[in-house]
């Protein structure tokens, strides 16, 4: 049976435990990413809105809102933007966030430079390895880069 003293704090609780729900759900916005080769960023939620421009393949995004079958996002450098819920899915992606940065043959700055990124361009996360991540691009180049480096 409950006490008058706990039928008093009872909506206080109550209150508290959706605050807790609320603030934990924006704290972990979903990162989604690109999985169709091309698609259209809008202004707005549905195909009658302005494309503002176009991303690739693993573009990694932050999911803000829902809004029925469409997505608003905040991406690497802030911009925001709409995009259609079946083109985008769960695979960890990063884009590269530096001017110029070295991808490397294996984790860490002793291993020989693979290739070059420029900022801007997009990986699939393969694996992680302290500070380093194992990545793929569109064209199946791989290699690892500095996990200060990308978003």
């Amino acid at each position: 049976m409950l006490s008058k003293r706990s039928i008093k704090l009872y909506p206080y609780i109550f209150i508290l435990t959706i605050l807790f729900m609320l603030s934990a759900s924006i704290a972990r916005a979903d990162r989604l990413s690109v999985k169709a080769s091309i698609a259209n960023i809008r202004s707005g939620p549905g195909t009658k809105y302005e494309i503002l421009w176009k991303v690739e393949k693993y573009y990694p995004l932050k999911i803000l809102k829902k809004s029925g079958k469409w997505y608003r996002f905040v991406d690497f450098e802030g911009d925001r933007g709409w995009i259609y819920r079946s083109l985008v899915g769960k695979t960890p992606t990063v884009i590269v966030k530096k001017e110029n940065c070295n991808v490397r043959s294996g984790p860490g700055k002793k291993f020989s430079v693979a290739f070059r990124a420029v900022k801007g361009v997009v990986f699939k996360v393969l694996k992680r390895k302290g500070n380093w991540i194992h990545v793929q691009h569109a064209d199946g180049d791989k290699g690892w880069i500095a996990k200060s480096l990308v978003w």
